[in-house]
């Protein structure tokens, strides 16, 4: 895949041309320590600018069209998953990839929304963006994790709930509240994980957990950035306003006792070296599931009400 710069990283593309174009050079010349030094100066330069990046480039990096997918990270921390299929109800959601797998010795249930590489794939997945069948078939797959009392894990990373009218014809509202009702109640370990984009209620439907795990550079928010501008200031191209404002990154959800742990990435982000990212995500996983195993069944609804309560602030007067 060609490599794709944002706007921010604009010098690393132009020292990576001026490298391409010193190894394609067709004289006879050696440009070996021209290379080396620009190497050295592309390095320099990626820790300068990933040291110290603003809210809005941080939401730029989670929409990264070459940033790791659900699909990717299953593929690679269960060799065993086995993908199922329906709601029983309606129809199948291709936004949303749930199934049984395994990670090392542990049998743990994944759901994860997907989005596309292509037009065409992202037509298939609908962009990322479940309908209500979508969200039934998540729980229905979650009360098999209770009927096999297997541990849940969720990968979430969508632009929002689809809001079509066939969508809302079916229940959207419904459905997401229902999840999050029969999530709450679930005895088993839920872990939900931010690998990319962290929208409203369609990051809520499958994000109801035990512990919130967020991968360095994503964001997590009641809306989007550029949905809270155009409301606030009828303009969308404040987005970066209203990411500072929504304080929408894992720093500020951490602060905020949102998000428990926050996942490392290598520098430059997850795309740039997904394999890594892959084998930190299946450490911290592991490490999370050990801990979760030992909590007593019937106290989950409990320490979720608690966990839930003391998110936000508030005065009385």
């Amino acid at each position: 895949m060609t490599d794709y710069y944002l706007d921010f990283e604009k010098p690393l593309k132009e020292i990576d041309q001026k490298i391409v174009e010193l190894e394609t050079d067709s004289t006879s010349s050696d440009h070996s320590s021209e290379i080396i030094q620009l190497n050295s100066k592309k390095e320099e330069t990626r820790k300068s600018i990933f040291s110290d990046l603003s809210r809005w480039e941080r939401v730029q990096l989670a929409r990264h069209p070459q940033r790791p997918f659900s699909l990717d990270y299953i593929k690679n921390i269960s060799s065993d998953f086995i993908e199922l299929h329906g709601d029983r109800y309606f129809g199948d959601d291709n936004a949303v990839i749930a199934g049984i797998g395994s990670i090392d010795d542990v049998k743990v249930i994944i759901i994860g929304q997907q989005k596309g590489r292509n037009t065409k794939d992202n037509l298939f997945r609908n962009f990322g963006m479940m309908r209500p069948e979508g969200y039934r078939k998540a729980l229905r797959i979650m009360k098999l994790a209770q009927k096999f009392d297997l541990p849940i894990i969720t990968l979430i990373d969508t632009p929002g709930a689809y809001p079509g009218l066939g969508a809302e014809e079916r229940g959207q509202g419904e459905a997401i509240a229902r999840n999050l009702l029969e999530m709450s109640k679930l005895t088993v370990p839920i872990i939900s994980v931010v690998i990319g984009e962290g929208a409203s209620g369609g990051a809520l439907g499958i994000g109801i957990c035990d512990r919130m795990l967020m991968l360095e550079n994503t964001w997590y928010s009641v809306i989007s950035p550029e949905g809270c501008a155009s409301i606030l200031w009828r303009d969308a191209s404040k987005a970066s306003d209203a990411a500072d404002a929504m304080k929408v990154t894992p720093k500020d959800l951490l602060k905020m006792k949102i998000c428990d742990r926050i996942i490392q990435e290598p520098l430059g982000g997850a795309h740039r070296n997904f394999e890594e990212t892959a084998s930190i995500l299946k450490t911290v996983l592991l490490k999370e599931l050990d801990a979760l195993k030992k909590t007593n069944p019937t106290s989950f609804l409990d320490r979720r009400i608690e966990r839930y309560e003391k998110i936000g602030v508030y005065t009385e007067s």
